[in-house]
């Protein structure tokens, strides 16, 4: 199945998408803490309440997550790119749920950054508690998947050898635009292209088979030190293509259309304004 969290006449919904109809969940307002596995598995519908996409508001879809934990290095492509050596445990860092924003909303340039970067990335959504979760049982905590651009202020990453403050700028990172359920996906997770555009140009392509930690490696050695609650997400990395990495350079301006595409995941795009200081 696949889910989205909308904003509709002032109301928020979490809801499931049937064409170009929106069906609201019975009691829930957005995916996320409130729509563990369980839930999800068997959701009851308001049928009769459909709403029309085309005139109702996306928002991420998880708009609040307690945890958003994000994987850097994860594709030898972009190792490569970055000329580090190849990881051998994952990368990891933290954003907040401030930074996210939805498809079709603008990413904002803040006025402090002259190298906002992209990064096409699949998103992972936690389903149920996970604590010390084995590789092989790993499918059994994810509600599904969706599309993020791990949108990075470069110039900010780099003033540290820890990378939050080039990561967590309030509204830069787009989720979604659905949540597609892992049962739909199943093993083809694995397998899936991955690619980038910017103003209809192709930065990045790659397929997930191509990562270095793959999902359940990345569950489980999450899931070790801390536990993963239903809506966390986990950005899985990038490929390589990105701006920064570039000769010339490539960075973001105001008036720039981004668009990450994931096959059986979907199309997350969204345009970029500046931010007023």
């Amino acid at each position: 199945m696949r889910f989205v969290s909308l904003e509709y006449e002032g109301v928020r919904y979490a809801a499931t998408v049937r064409g170009e109809w929106a069906v609201p969940l019975e009691g829930v307002s957005e995916l996320g803490r409130q729509t563990p596995l369980e839930v999800l598995r068997a959701p009851r519908l308001r049928e009769h309440e459909a709403i029309p996409l085309a005139r109702a508001r996306l928002l991420p879809v998880v708009p609040e997550p307690r945890k958003i934990v994000c994987v850097g290095l994860n594709y030898q492509s972009h190792v490569g790119e970055t000329r580090r050596e190849l990881p051998v445990y994952p990368v990891l860092f933290t954003k907040f749920p401030s930074s996210l924003i939805a498809h079709g909303d603008a990413v904002t340039v803040p006025p402090e950054s002259e190298q906002v970067d992209y990064e096409a990335e699949l998103a992972v959504v936690i389903g149920a508690p996970a604590r010390r979760v084995p590789r092989d049982r790993a499918h059994e905590v994810i509600a599904g998947y969706t599309v993020a651009n791990d949108v990075t202020m470069r110039d900010y990453q780099y003033k540290t050898h820890q990378w939050l403050q080039g990561k967590a700028w309030d509204a830069s990172t787009p989720l979604g635009p659905e949540l597609v359920t892992h049962d739909e996906i199943g093993d083809r997770v694995g397998s899936l292209d991955i690619s980038l555009t910017l103003n209809g140009e192709v930065l990045q392509s790659s397929n997930t088979s191509k990562l270095i930690f793959d999902i359940p490696t990345l569950i489980a050695t999450v899931s070790e030190f801390t536990t993963l609650l239903p809506g966390d997400v986990l950005l899985t990395g990038t490929p390589g293509g990105v701006g920064f990495r570039r000769d010339p350079q490539v960075f973001l301006r105001p008036g720039d259309k981004v668009a990450v595409s994931i096959e059986g995941i979907g199309r997350l795009e969204n345009t970029v304004t500046a931010e007023d200081a």
